[in-house]
């Protein structure tokens, strides 16, 4: 290439995600012999290894939140058994199926509800302040997380992304709304004179 000529254009961009889409608009433009790439080429394996792991961080989230409905479920069961006798009573003494149905529902609601907001306040938070964390916990434990002779980072990067927290928020309340189904209808379903019979 001879002196002085430009051989190469690199542009950045405030959005990354936005890099194939430039390129291609740019390569759409461009006639003659110019090619075009953006940083999803040139990375292909640090960007398919990116998005592996975001897939792999939704399946893990979203089992444990699955974990956290199950438990509200097990639980509400467990109420339902302990209190049968008092169910019992309640039908005995006017209270209709759909009245107690509701009961469990608002209840198990509640603890989804709670758990849900705690769980994304202490998540942000966390994401917030883990440059600050890990420091600590580092000196707590007495290790480096992010050795720099094995890592190509040193530190522990937090991008907090509005969207995802409110899908995950928006499938906790979901799956735990859901949860309170079964043990509501179960306890629905009491029979006074069965339940009431060795009282």
């Amino acid at each position: 290439m001879p002196e002085g000529t430009v051989g190469g254009i690199r542009l950045k961009l405030e959005d990354m995600d936005m890099a194939w889409s430039v390129a291609r608009d740019i390569s759409d433009q461009l006639a003659g012999r110019y090619r075009v790439r953006d940083w999803t080429q040139e990375r292909g394996n640090l960007f398919q290894a990116v998005r592996t792991e975001k897939t792999v961080m939704w399946v893990i989230l979203s089992l444990i939140i699955a974990v956290a409905a199950f438990n509200i479920i097990s639980m509400l069961v467990m109420v339902v058994t302990d209190k049968q006798s008092d169910i019992a009573i309640l039908m005995t003494m006017g209270a209709r199926s759909g009245t107690v149905m509701r009961a469990f529902i608002v209840q198990g609601s509640l603890i989804g509800v709670i758990g849900t907001f705690l769980g994304v306040i202490g998540g942000v938070v966390l994401a917030q302040n883990i440059g600050a964390v890990v420091p600590v916990l580092e000196r707590f434990f007495g290790f480096n997380l992010f050795p720099a002779d094995i890592y190509y980072i040193t530190e522990l990067p937090s991008d907090l992304r509005t969207a995802d927290v409110v899908k995950f928020a928006l499938m906790a309340l979901g799956m735990s709304l859901l949860s309170t189904l079964y043990p509501a209808w179960r306890a629905s379903r009491t029979h006074p004179a069965e339940a009431l019979r060795y009282e």
